[in-house]
């Protein structure tokens, strides 16, 4: 999936949307999708100037669209029902920096689906290194009337 697929599915954009390539999808079952860092991040003004890392709530947003973008793939008619809002992070662990120049592969696999939310797992890595991990819940919530995805 390239990055014009990705807009379509998700409604995130610049600066917040963090999923550059989709490269592979099981629908319902897994996903795996690339990041590149690049030094011209904005968040790497702040974090940290003369020494910019990723921060590690970002990585995990960056598994979260992944996911959505697994969600929505899997069933088209379902992103012009429902919303997808990230409502709990649980084992989230971050065991290597994320600099500058690092390429992101992020896989995600399905745990849980029930009629309101979505549990998913997640890993990043760089160059095979684990870079973090985490469980992933996101909630369902219908569109507003009128809405369309």
């Amino acid at each position: 999936m390239e990055i014009r697929k990705i807009l379509s599915v998700l409604p995130h954009r610049y600066p917040f949307l963090l999923v550059d390539r989709i490269l592979s999808i099981e629908p319902g079952k897994r996903a795996v999708g690339l990041k590149n860092v690049s030094v011209n991040e904005e968040f790497f003004q702040g974090h940290f100037p003369g020494n910019p890392v990723m921060p590690g709530v970002l990585i995990l947003e960056s598994m979260a669209q992944i996911g959505g973008c697994l969600v929505f793939a899997s069933d088209p008619s379902f992103k012009q029902r429902k919303l997808m809002y990230l409502s709990g992070i649980d084992k989230a662990r971050f065991r290597r920096p994320v600099v500058p120049g690092d390429q992101l592969v992020v896989s995600v696999e399905v745990l849980t689906v029930r009629a309101s939310f979505i549990k998913i797992r997640g890993e990043a890595r760089v160059d095979g290194q684990l870079a973090a991990e985490a469980e992933l819940l996101s909630s369902l919530v219908d569109l507003p009337e009128g809405m369309v995805g």
